[in-house]
């Protein structure tokens, strides 16, 4: 799970460095930049969710060995 987390968490960053490039700040609610910046929150949300998926689970370990 830790492995499938972090290979997650690898590819939302890439994306959101991806789509960081292609927003264009002059028009940044129009067109690709609007897709792109809603792409950017998406990725944002994915790794927090991801982060806390991942502190729940090292959270249930420390709590089942003791």
């Amino acid at each position: 799970m830790k492995i499938f987390t972090i290979i997650l968490s690898v590819i939302a960053i890439a994306l959101v460095i991806f789509n960081a490039t292609l927003l264009d700040f002059n028009a940044l609610f129009e067109g690709d930049s609007q897709i792109a910046l809603i792409t950017i929150i998406a990725s944002l949300c994915a790794i927090t969710l991801l982060q806390i998926l991942r502190i729940s689970k090292k959270i249930e370990k420390l709590s089942k060995t003791r």
